[in-house]
Order: structure tokens, then sequence, then C-alpha cells
């Protein structure tokens, strides 16, 4: 039990300390003693508030005055780590739930080979940072836009997946100590059914080896989990992200 609350908490460290320094992108990123937000309005990504601890009343009118007032559509996480029923708090001050995901974490093990018919390639220039934008977009719907790309890629390891010299993949690792985060990891539509996402999970994990990392956490969509848990990643906690109604 230990362990895990370790590991549930350095997952959710893991994922904001990615947000924070995407934030650093226009000075985007602000710290207050109850929450952080990040608040870009021209960008889809990261725009989110988090609080520090359980949510409560106080917390959440505080940040509806102070941020919401200007950045409404940030997206909330509620850790569902709390033990209480906090979570009503959101639906009655007018935020509504988007969607869920699974916190995981697998501890490395061992070696993890190369793949083979899979390669990938570390963005570094405008070109590659346009080419991984319009594949994550592909795959998600929403837009990482190539001008934080570039402003962040330094800190933040943007990858794009190659398969028989076709780029059909994105992912991003973060290393946040021991732990190495897996992030925006998807196939462009053109590319799955092919076992492309195992592989390209299989290359992740073989450079977080690499990169003496002890455990790679990661936040898992219901149609992904299947295949973490076949990788060996333990389901931890839920993470339901929130959006303020127009009339909240």
């Amino acid at each position: 039990m230990k362990n895990k609350t370790k590991m549930i908490h350095q997952n959710i460290h893991n994922l904001t300390s990615l947000w924070t320094e995407a934030g650093r992108f226009k000075s985007s990123f602000v710290s207050s003693s109850r929450f952080n937000h990040v608040a870009c309005d021209d960008l889809q990504w990261p725009n989110r508030l988090w609080f520090h601890d359980d949510l409560d009343q106080e917390s959440l009118e505080q940040a509806k005055e102070h941020v919401f007032a200007e950045s409404p559509n940030l997206i909330v996480p509620y850790w569902d780590i709390y033990g209480s029923d906090s979570e009503q708090l959101l639906a009655q001050n007018g935020f509504v739930k988007l969607f869920e995901q699974t916190g995981m974490s697998l501890k490395l093990h061992e070696p993890y080979e190369e793949q083979i018919d899979l390669k990938i390639t570390r963005v570094s220039t405008r070109e590659e940072a346009i080419t991984w934008s319009k594949l994550f977009f592909a795959a998600f719907g929403y837009e990482i836009h190539p001008d934080l790309i570039m402003h962040t890629h330094v800190e933040i390891n943007y990858y794009i997946a190659h398969y028989q010299t076709q780029a059909i993949g994105t992912a991003i690792t973060y290393q946040t100590g021991e732990v190495t985060g897996i992030h925006a990891m998807g196939i462009a539509p053109a590319g799955r059914r092919k076992g492309l996402a195992n592989q390209l999970m299989n290359q992740l994990l073989h450079l977080a080896t690499e990169d003496k990392s002890q455990y790679v956490t990661l936040q898992a969509s219901e149609m992904g989990k299947g295949l973490y848990l076949k990788l060996g990643f333990a389901e931890e906690f839920k993470i339901k992200n929130y959006r303020l109604t127009d009339d909240g």
C-alpha cells in the first residue's frame, strides 16, 4: 500500500510537472497557494487547473473568481485518491465531467528490445514539430501547437514514430526523478490495427531503461488500458476531468 501511494503521487507529480513545463510557453503557468494553472487561451493544450489538496468549496470559489472568470475553458483534473465525496462540489458549482483516465505505473525490471519495424525520432526542427502536431491531431482530435513544441522540445521529449518510412504516430516522454512519464502516445488512423501501439510502447520502455528510470507512469484512456495491462502496468487511481459549463 505504501509503494502504491508513492507511485500515485509520483504519477501526479510527473503529469503536473509536464503541464508546468509546457506552461512556460508564453509564461502561461501561474502558481498559487491552493492551486496551479496553465491558461493559454489561443492554444488547446495544456490549459489545466489542478488543486494541491482535496477539493473544498472555498478553493473552488477562489478558482472560479480569479481564474475561470478570465479563462473558462480550463480542464480540471480530479484525482480520485482522497476517499471523500468532494467530487460532488464540481457538479454543484457548474462543472461537467468530460472524460476519465486511469493512472497506471510499471516498475522497469529488464531491458526492453528495440523494435525492428518501428523507429522513433526525437523532434528537433520546426518541420518535425509541424509533422508531430499533425500526427497528434489525427490521433487525438485536438492540437498541440508547433510553436509550443519548439519552445519546449529541449526539456520535453517529443517523438515521431515511423513505420516503413511513413510517420504514423506520436509520443511524449518527460522525466521527473526516477520516473519517466509517457504521454500523448497515439497512432494516426492510417497506422492502426497493425500492432504498432504495442511496438511504440516497447520502444519507449527501452528508452526509459536507457535513461536509468526505475518506473514508468501514464494516464490511460479506457480504449488504451488493455494494452498497458498486458505489458504489466498496474491500475492505481482514476482521473476525472471536468470543465465549467457556460452557465456555471
